[in-house]
């Protein structure tokens, strides 16, 4: 038994940040149905490059494994008697659309209580169900230039740059799934299912956090630091090794005391110019002047021998490729395969939600409509007949 069994979720999704969100309730046992809507091929990221082949690729395949797949067209009457059908035998509605686009479906608790009063109707939009740019279209890099992301990542002096990865979508996928467990849990305790309005825009102002607090309360403007550095904290960022670059993160005062023996320099915290953190940040460029002498005499690999087992916290900075090899990753089983009829073994990335024993099994991502006949016959116990119908009719496209 895997802790989401009892689950089931209808997914209007596509792309990145719903398929993200609830691919980890997949993992987690949740049986999720895609619909995809037959008029446009399904799922956009079954199209996405480079690797893709048929129906499928490589992108759609990292998002929607674990899930079951059904071609359904809710804009058309025998369509949308089928996608209540569904409602009235699951959870939860999760969708990634534009803000309007749930209302205008009528996919909102007032919608579908008369089918289901427990149903949870969970949207993750890029701005919300209300504001002046509810109805625009919202992606990842459009949310982190508009949150002040990029303001803050770079080098100073730079051009505006985002995160390496859509970390707006991926963490907005996250907040729409836990939004959509408190809906479910307070729908079984209650009896009354509810909304859930999940915003891009929301997620990607809330993880400013800390510097947002000291611009609302004291006025004071966070800005790029180089090296990415940590805007209050010394040392803490990136530092040259002989051969590389390594992670310095001294978070406390006694870090900062351990670094300075082990690199040699035990008269460092003495220093009244680096004796505490407000001191270090006063004389930030001093202060990394005398590391990068230090810390340039030796390799990457000579100071992860010595800092880790001086309790310094550190680590190398690696290129994806080590980042994969790093014993590590083995031993937290980060790396799951899966077999693919048209790609052969699948290697990605596993979920980071550990509930219980580690899930050992996976499905692949489904093909367009694969699971059809699971939904309509063994789900909603549909015989031969009505299906027929309900295919003439353009239920299925």
């Amino acid at each position: 038994m895997q802790p989401l069994d009892d689950l089931r979720i209808i997914a209007i999704e596509q792309f990145g940040a719903g398929p993200f969100g609830s691919v980890h309730l997949a993992d987690l046992g949740a049986e999720v149905i895609k619909i995809e809507d037959p008029s446009t091929g399904g799922d956009v990221g079954r199209t996405v490059p480079p690797f893709v082949e048929g129906d499928t690729s490589l992108f759609f395949e990292t998002f929607n494994r674990n899930k079951r797949s059904i071609s359904l067209d809710i804009s058309s009457p025998s369509g949308r008697k089928v996608f209540e059908d569904l409602v009235r035998h699951s959870d939860a509605v999760f969708s990634n659309l534009r803000g309007d686009v749930p209302g205008r479906l009528k996919l909102m608790y007032d919608d579908l209580k008369h089918l289901n009063p427990k149903i949870v109707c969970c949207s993750v939009s890029g701005f919300g169900m209300t504001g002046p740019r509810r109805d625009n279209p919202g992606y990842d890099y459009i949310l982190q230039g508009l949150a002040g992301w990029m303001s803050l990542t770079g080098e100073p002096g730079g051009p505006p740059t985002k995160t390496g990865l859509s970390l707006v979508d991926f963490t907005g996928g996250f907040v729409g799934a836990l939004a959509m467990l408190a809906g479910v849990h307070q729908a079984r305790r209650d009896g009354v299912g509810t909304d859930c309005d999940v915003s891009l825009y929301d997620t990607a102002m809330s993880l400013l956090t800390y510097p947002a607090t000291w611009y609302l309360t004291k006025g004071h403007v966070t800005t790029r630091m180089a090296r990415s550095s940590h805007p209050s904290m010394v040392p803490f960022g990136n530092y040259p090794t002989r051969d590389g670059w390594i992670v310095l993160s001294c978070a406390k005062e006694k870090f900062w005391e351990r670094l300075c023996g082990v690199i040699g320099r035990p008269d460092l915290p003495a220093d009244p110019r680096f004796v505490d953190f407000t001191a270090r940040r006063e004389n930030v460029a001093a202060c990394n002047a005398e590391l990068d002498d230090a810390l340039r005499r030796r390799t990457t690999a000579e100071w992860m021998d010595v800092l880790p087992d001086a309790g310094v916290p550190c680590g190398p900075i690696l290129e994806l490729p080590q980042a994969f090899e790093d014993p590590h990753c083995e031993a937290r089983s980060m790396v799951v395969e899966i077999e693919h009829p048209t790609f052969g073994t699948v290697r990605t990335v596993n979920s980071p939600v550990r509930v219980g024993p580690a899930r050992t099994e996976h499905r692949r991502a489904p093909q367009p409509n694969e699971d059809a006949d699971h939904v309509l016959r063994h789900l909603l116990g549909y015989d031969a007949a009505r299906i027929e119908t309900l295919s003439i009719e353009g239920a299925f496209g």
